[in-house]
């Protein structure tokens, strides 16, 4: 090994100085020898510290391409949300017709009840069923399922107390948490296909014509 070589050849230039010294005397040769050693000495550290450089390297390298590589599967994982992957439960199913929801009935597409899921935003019902892996009972969102998902998304909360009961009017909201609950709306109308209004307490829900309902769907599209 080159480490090994320097300490032999540190080893035979210590020996040599002293037999010199016991000597008492230095030839042109010995120091020739002694020159020679160290620069043998010199040159195998620096090999050494050559190939464990080149060895930092390849580590660095592999560990880039690792990095490359999870950036870009977990980018496509992300953006499945509203990729053909998770389309399946939906295909089968028609295009839900607008319609205006109480809470009551927003409850019932949970996707437990039924394949066809629903969640609110900022007053707005979007049918979520096409990201059901994200929504549905088992998906990491789905507690928001069948429910005003507005709290939740603007706090970042996916606890049950994010979900009230009851028509949440979002007024103690700060102006940062309800501009994330707008950005938030925005983001569900480009992914998702809206389906009508969420309801507050006495109000009439509105008739949709066929009209108004495929202009809706056409502006998604």
């Amino acid at each position: 090994m080159a480490a090994g070589d320097g300490d032999v050849k540190l080893g035979t230039l210590g020996s040599g100085s002293e037999s010199s010294s016991n000597g008492g005397s230095e030839s042109p040769g010995g120091a020739g020898a002694e020159g020679g050693g160290w620069a043998a000495a010199a040159l195998a550290l620096l090999t050494g510290g050559g190939e464990m450089l080149l060895n930092v390297a390849l580590v660095a390298l592999v560990l880039l391409g690792a990095y490359r590589l999870w950036v870009r599967w977990g980018r496509r994982g992300i953006g499945a949300r509203a990729g053909t992957g998770e389309e399946s439960p939906a295909a089968s199913l028609p295009r839900m017709k607008k319609r205006d929801f109480s809470l009551e009935q927003l409850r019932q597409y949970d996707g437990s009840r039924t394949p066809r899921i629903l969640l609110a935003v900022n007053g707005k019902v979007f049918d979520v069923t096409k990201g059901s892996k994200f929504y549905g009972p088992a998906g990491p969102y789905g507690i928001f399922a069948g429910r005003d998902a507005s709290r939740g998304l603007a706090t970042f909360c996916l606890d049950k107390d994010a979900l009230k009961e009851e028509y949440d009017d979002l007024s103690d909201l700060n102006a940062v948490q309800m501009e994330s609950v707008r950005e938030w709306e925005m983001q569900f109308k480009e992914k998702y296909d809206y389906v009508g209004r969420l309801l507050k307490p006495g109000e009439e829900p509105s008739e949709y014509t066929d009209e108004e309902d495929t202009k809706d769907h056409n502006k998604q599209d």
